[in-house]
């Protein structure tokens, strides 16, 4: 391994400035950047190291570099220049400290005009020098951005970068502080009267055990009945649960009726007894973001009760228990148990259950999951009879720990273990949900060879608005692997109290008001699993208004489960799906492109003032007219001929659904 020691300012670069020696002065990156006024979508900017768990010197292709900045994709550093700059120079690389090669790309942006970018970078690949100049610059912007395969592994280092100016370089904020915005609720109250939210269909396997509930608002007592159900199957008339057991394969139309004093609803559903489960996207709660490992029985029951009262008769099914669970050894029969605050596993899983809720493990195909508790390498099937006992319906299984042993890092190498844990589960006779969880790289191309329902497609998400945007904005490039049973996985939903697997303590989310709106709309159009992370016992009604939009939820539930798309504008992004019914889920997002504030004092005037955004109908497919629905609000906008354009706050969403009038609606007829 050579040591690239940092040489002075060559002659001839000195020679090409009309400025004196004296006035000239060299500033170094890793002196000049400030780590707070920095933005980047997973750890710090690191002065003279990679951003990696543990310190390690700047290293790429071998070679240390003595100076310089590590950073992670997404990542923005600004300064003022003065215009008094004359040029900046350096080289980018992929830092050789990351054990897979993610693609980005470096951007060198002077007040809002690219001036310099680098070819599409990943480990491994020669790094790439550059001199830009920067002659009547007054703002500078050093950008490293994903490129079509997620933030996950882009260790990006900027290596001996230094400006020669006349001036200083001053490093100013990114982005402010979000404007406080008061809480409001767009959600109508759901009525009195029943109203089942069951999605259209449903999955099971036969000769397993069943359970399904139906799930309706509406005033207690409440009578249900379920008729055409398949032989084997019954339900509970007080709380509408279907459990029991069908044999035979077939697709079942099942009328569901709920009662009380004041009225009635129907609704049929399609039961489909045969190979393939969770035919809509798994919803739920999961401990992690709230609790990281420090979850207990306690606060899962206290998940429980609170889901069963205020959430499932809105869809909401499954209580995930994240790690932490686990004992700290093994019983002689290779049996993993739960630790001190799990004292008795089958007992929580029945409580689940009697609510009528459906209950969530974690762990790891490696020898220790990510938080270094016991994984299930070597003990899978021995695992999968255990949780069976205990009545686990999903398993998240994080890829953390088996790094450790894979031999190299190709995709059929990680794809084995799950493999190997999916043929487990198989033999266990439950249905189980099975996530390929956090850590695996490009997973779409091949978790749904490995038995994966649904898989992780990027880092774990947390509640900053560039965090949850370079997430979800990236989905479009996985997005048609997305298919009924088939879901690219997102991560968590940021909303309500949590936060504590990422900082000290609970408290609310840090997006605003309009940004949770957006995360919410974006993940239903992106038919991605709903797992909310939030202490449920203190979930508040601004929470639940988000948790409880029947025709929100209707949209992430659509039995068509159509890949998403994105269609970039002026002031944002346009993502759509089509729905079962042949109209479309349509969201208006303000999204800023590069994330970063330009004018320092134009702060709270954008903050604080609405978008024009416009869909033109013919970018989703449609000619003509169509009806317009307000999805948050339930309220009808009109018909429209030829697009629709809506005043959409920073960083929010307007989130329609598009249905195209038939010639003789068109018409008038």
């Amino acid at each position: 391994m050579k040591i690239v020691k940092t040489l002075g300012l060559s002659a001839a670069l000195l020679s090409a400035s009309a400025l004196s020696w004296a006035q000239q002065k060299t500033v170094w990156l890793d002196e000049a950047y400030r780590a707070a006024y920095c933005v980047q979508d997973w750890g710090m900017p690191q002065p003279n190291q990679a951003v990696v768990w543990t310190p390690s010197p700047l290293t790429v292709n071998g070679t240390v570099y003595e100076r310089g900045v590590g950073v992670h994709s997404i990542s923005r550093m600004l300064f003022s220049l003065d215009k008094k700059a004359l040029y900046v120079t350096g080289m980018v690389g992929a830092d050789d400290n990351n054990p897979f090669a993610g693609k980005h790309r470096y951007k060198i942006v002077g007040d809002r005009k690219v001036l310099w970018q680098s070819p599409v970078m990943w480990k491994g690949a020669p790094v790439q020098p550059f001199h830009v100049d920067l002659t009547g610059v007054d703002k500078v912007l050093l950008l490293v951005e994903e490129c079509g395969d997620g933030i996950m592994y882009d260790h990006a280092d900027w290596l001996n970068v230094k400006f020669v100016t006349n001036g200083e370089v001053e490093p100013i904020p990114v982005w402010p502080e979000p404007v406080k915005k008061e809480k409001y609720i767009l959600t109508p109250p759901a009525p009195d009267t029943p109203r089942i939210n069951n999605p259209l269909v449903y999955g099971a396997r036969p000769g397993n055990p069943f359970q399904m509930a139906v799930m309706a608002t509406g005033r207690r007592p409440m009578v249900f009945s379920a008729h055409g159900l398949p032989e084997g199957l019954e339900i509970d008339a007080s709380t509408g649960v279907i459990t029991g057991v069908c044999h035979e394969r077939g697709e079942y139309s099942v009328r569901l009726v709920a009662e009380n004093e004041l009225g009635r609803d129907e609704k049929e559903t399609v039961l489909k007894i045969g190979d393939k489960i969770a035919l809509t996207p798994p919803m739920g709660w999961n401990s992690w973001n709230c609790w990281g490992l420090d979850v207990d029985d306690a606060k899962v029951r206290d998940a429980a009760r609170t889901m069963h009262e205020k959430l499932q008769p809105y869809g909401w099914t499954y209580i995930n228990v994240d790690d932490g669970w686990q004992a700290a050894e093994r019983s002689s029969d290779g049996t993993l148990g739960g630790n001190a605050k799990f004292p008795d596993m089958k007992a929580l899983g029945g409580y689940v259950h009697s609510l009528g809720l459906k209950f969530g493990i974690y762990s790891s195909p490696g020898p220790t999951t990510c938080g270094s508790f016991l994984g299930s390498y070597g003990h899978e099937e021995t695992d999968a009879r255990t949780w069976a006992e205990w009545g686990v319906d999903y398993l998240k299984y994080d890829h953390c720990g088996y790094m450790d042993v894979q031999e190299d890092t190709r995709e059929e190498t990680i794809q084995a273990p799950y493999i190997v844990m999916r043929d487990a589960l198989d033999k266990v006779g439950r249905d189980v949900v099975f996530c390929v969880g956090y850590g695996a790289p490009n997973v779409w191309n091949w978790a749904k060879e490995a038995g994966g329902d649904l898989w992780r497609t990027t880092r774990d998400i947390t509640d900053e608005w560039n965090v949850v945007t370079a997430i979800g904005c990236f989905q479009d490039v996985c997005a048609q692997a997305t298919a009924p049973g088939y879901y690219n996985d997102p991560d968590m939903l940021v909303v309500g109290r949590l936060g504590k697997a990422w900082r000290p303590q609970v408290m609310e989310s840090a997006l605003t008001p309009d940004e949770q709106y957006s995360h919410i709309s974006l993940w239903c159009i992106l038919s991605a699993p709903l797992l909310i992370g939030c202490d449920m016992a203190a979930i508040d009604d601004f929470t639940l208004g988000l948790l409880t939009n029947n025709e929100v939820i209707a949209v992430d539930q659509d039995p068509l489960s159509a890949p998403a798309h994105k269609v970039l504008t002026d002031n944002g992004q346009i993502w759509y799906k089509k729905l079962h019914d042949g109209s479309y889920a349509v969201g208006l997002f303000q999204i800023d492109p590069y994330f970063v504030l330009w004018d320092q004092d134009d702060a709270v005037r954008i903050q604080q003032q609405d978008y024009d955004m416009q869909l033109l109908f013919s970018r989703i497919g449609i000619e003509g007219k169509a009806r317009v629905r307000d999805l948050w609000r339930q309220k009808d906008l009109g018909v429209f001929s030829g697009g629709f354009s809506a005043k959409v706050p920073w960083h929010g969403v307007s989130f329609i659904k598009v249905t195209p009038l038939t010639d003789a609606e068109a018409a008038g007829k």
